[in-house]
């Protein structure tokens, strides 16, 4: 978790990994959006092919359409620019406690990288407004509770975008005040959402993701740290340090035993000489400790994997 932190954290077409996610999240690093004319000019045409495929075709799912099984409910053309914020509006039904700062720009920094896939039919301009609230620190209060989950974060990331369009409340420079106040004070133009932008914005897995990041790091920081509690109870219980001898890991290879072992004949300086045993074997709890976090060790591979994939990925609908 005390990973050296990037210059800049940058949203765009490169890879984002858990770290700079916490970088962000921590505010170790700010962020920039990619600002390049090929950057913007495939984000242009996402939001052009909309407009395109409604004059050609004049139904799109979740533009002149209901949702989920309402599908085929029409929405006439006269109200397609209202749907937006009739979404977000009867999804502000979040209930508990809200995110805390590092949640909630974790959840915004893994939606603005789902973006800036260009598939999501979203403008630049939305773009760098979620860039300019993760620059400038402004939150939006968002419950904890209210996920469905697999079938997106559709209420927490209600919150997100109702407070680009300038309604519900944000935390800003330590105080709860109105997204509107917000705007008014930095001089901007609270945004009015296009069709299928609600949508992009809120029926992904941006909480989760987000969220996830944050549990690997403590994952990852728990394992070093039980790691060394271990070590220091092999001391205070003067027990027996070649019960990590590298020669007996090797007779059973898995990675993550192997690792932890190897830190825990790091920090008891195992190849120094030793004094006379007091204790032939120790107890499973100490002695077996590299195979029980060991697990862990080996699951954080194929978790970070899991995790960037998803955090790297276009997951809204429709794409």
């Amino acid at each position: 978790m005390n990973d050296a932190a990037p210059e800049s954290v940058i949203f765009g077409e490169n890879h984002l990994s858990i770290e700079d996610v916490l970088a962000v999240a921590e505010r170790r690093a700010p962020t920039r959006l990619q600002a390049d004319d090929g950057f913007r000019q495939r984000i242009a045409r996402g939001a052009q092919f909309l407009d395109t495929l409604l004059d050609r075709e004049g139904v799109i799912y979740g533009v002149t359409t209901g949702y989920g099984d309402s599908c085929v409910v029409a929405v006439p053309l006269s109200q397609v620019e209202a749907l937006p914020q009739h979404l977000f509006t009867f999804h502000g039904c979040g209930l508990g406690k809200l995110l805390d700062a590092e949640a909630t720009r974790a959840v915004l920094a893994a939606r603005l990288r789902s973006l800036t896939h260009g598939v999501s039919g979203v403008r630049i301009e939305l773009l760098e407004r979620m860039q300019a609230f993760l620059e400038h620190d402004i939150l939006p209060l968002i419950p904890e509770e209210g996920s469905v989950g697999a079938s997106g974060d559709l209420t927490p990331l209600s919150y997100v975008a109702a407070t680009l369009t300038g309604e519900r409340e944000v935390m800003y420079q330590g105080e709860r005040r109105s997204a509107a106040e917000v705007h008014r004070q930095l001089g901007w133009t609270p945004l009015t959402l296009r069709p299928k932008e609600a949508l992009a914005l809120m029926n992904g897995t941006a909480v989760m993701t987000g969220l996830a990041c944050l549990a690997y790091a403590r994952a990852d920081y728990l394992l070093k740290l039980a790691t060394r509690i271990t070590a220091l109870n092999v001391v205070a219980l003067e027990g027996n340090p070649e019960h990590f001898d590298e020669r007996l890991f090797a007779a059973k290879p898995h990675a993550g035993q192997n690792q932890v072992a190897a830190w825990i004949r790091q920090d008891l300086a195992i190849d120094a000489p030793t004094a006379p045993l007091h204790r032939l074997q120790d107890r499973y709890s100490i002695r077996c400790a590299p195979h029980v976090l060991g697990v862990l060790a080996d699951s954080l591979g194929l978790l970070r994997q899991f995790i960037e994939t998803e955090l790297n990925s276009a997951n809204d609908n429709p794409i």
